[in-house]
């Protein structure tokens, strides 16, 4: 068995060990939890505006164009966005790590980089009216506000709108329109639009905003089920959307009207990893189940053995220290009734070597949230250095009991070299007896 670490807190207050410097990069994307491991500071010289900028311009250049944004008015956009106004007074030291942050009323602001990603899939252009789901703290409403022309933006819930509608006022954002409602029903006054984002993700596209989006217009939205989703780009041809882009992610269920109509149940009392044997493949180019898709590839073994190991399995390269270079997976995990379980997996490395810094290593992690999405603690097997043939790593961990949710995540996380996982999978030991 290898060493592995049990981290967690009734109250959900973590000590600073070493890998808790590797989670201070947590990205939350609405439930997901997206770990970039950047070596974006606070600079000791200089007033904060210029501090400021430097972190924007480290969290371009260390994530964002690694990451694969390419296009330079979306960079500037995000150079141009201060993002430490949409988030909370005590978390602005965390304005400009690539990670959601809570604002309230249980809600996040999405990571710089998923906001990033979004927008430059919607192709904005100088002339577009836009249509944005799921308001929040504003951030990405600012971002596209200097790309288009104008951006209608819903938010459900209500003391969030109203805040939010102030902040982007006297932050002086002119061309952006904001409203609390259900954004299932889209906004039919301002209709038709020329692109439509959504932040939240429905089991579909909702007919009203199929409905209000222009011929050829592209709407970009996660769908799925609770826990499995696609960011998905589509493009309106007559009454249906046609897709044309797709990439693992996971967001925020959409509620409201979306929530009744959801048919996918989740069950927390018997979570599954999908896909950890990574034998399933798309036809579409990504890794099904598994999302925020970094320095991985899928691999063939050379001699695969019956019950140990399948076709093929997820390998992670980088040779740059401190890059992004991961696999993430939700789940449901209710920590009042699953009480103890086995984490385990097939790790494989070759010339590994920390990244930047020590914490920077190779690992299996299983994080904790509550039912607010909260980090409130982590386990993990690791970590996985030089070379090593494949070998099984395993641990026994038990369950904050205000856990609701859980992230499995797995990668290199900042080291330089080559990690092989496969089989990555949990085993519930111990349930305690509840009716909830």
């Amino acid at each position: 068995m290898y060493r592995s670490h049990n981290r967690w807190t009734s109250l959900g207050r973590i000590r600073l060990q070493p890998l808790d410097r590797v989670l201070s990069s947590v990205c939350l994307i609405g439930l997901g939890v997206v770990i970039v491991v950047s070596s974006i500071g606070f600079s000791q010289d200089g007033d904060a505006r210029s501090r400021e900028a430097e972190q924007r311009q480290r969290l371009v250049e260390t994530v964002l164009k690694p990451g694969g944004i390419q296009s330079e008015a979306v960079l500037n956009a995000i150079l141009a966005t201060p993002r430490h106004e949409f988030v909370p007074p005590g978390l602005r030291e965390q304005a400009y790590l690539d990670r959601a942050l809570p604002i309230g009323e249980a809600q996040t602001i999405s990571s710089p980089f998923i906001v990033a990603l979004m927008t430059e899939v919607l192709q904005p252009k100088s002339t577009d009216k836009v249509l944005e789901i799921g308001t929040g703290s504003g951030y990405q409403a600012a971002v596209l506000s200097p790309l288009v022309d104008k951006v209608y933006t819903i938010e459900i819930v209500e003391p969030l709108a109203a805040t939010t509608a102030k902040l982007l006022e006297r932050l002086g954002y002119q061309n952006i329109v904001t409203k609390a409602g259900d954004g299932f029903q889209g906004w039919a006054e301002h209709a038709p639009f020329d692109k439509i984002i959504v932040t939240c993700s429905p089991d579909k596209p909702p007919q009203p905003l199929i409905d209000q989006l222009k011929e050829d217009g592209l709407m970009v939205i996660p769908v799925g089920t609770r826990y499995q989703q696609l960011l998905r780009v589509f493009r309106k041809q007559g009454d249906r959307l046609i897709p044309v882009y797709a990439r693992p992610t996971l967001f925020v269920p959409m509620t409201g009207t979306a929530e009744t109509q959801r048919k996918d149940a989740v069950d927390p009392k018997n979570p599954v990893i999908v896909n950890g044997d990574f034998e399933a493949e798309s036809a579409e180019n990504y890794i099904p189940g598994w999302y925020y898709e970094f320095g991985v590839e899928l691999a063939k073994h050379a001699n695969p053995t019956s019950g140990k190991q399948g076709k093929q399995y997820a390998r992670f390269s980088s040779d740059h220290p401190g890059g992004p270079s991961m696999l993430l997976q939700g789940l449901p995990l209710d920590g009042r009734v699953v009480t103890k379980l086995r984490l385990s997996g097939q790790v494989k490395t070759v010339g590994v070597k920390p990244g930047s810094v020590w914490e920077e290593q190779p690992f299996v992690v299983l994080q904790f949230l509550d039912e607010h999405r909260n980090q409130i603690g982590y386990n993990w097997l690791g970590p996985f250095v030089g070379d090593r043939n494949w070998k099984k790593a395993e641990g026994i961990f038990s369950i904050p009991p205000a856990s609701r949710e859980a992230i499995v995540m797995i990668g290199l996380f900042g080291a330089v070299g080559a990690a092989s996982f496969d089989n990555i999978s949990i085993e519930v030991l111990e349930r305690k007896s509840s009716k909830k």
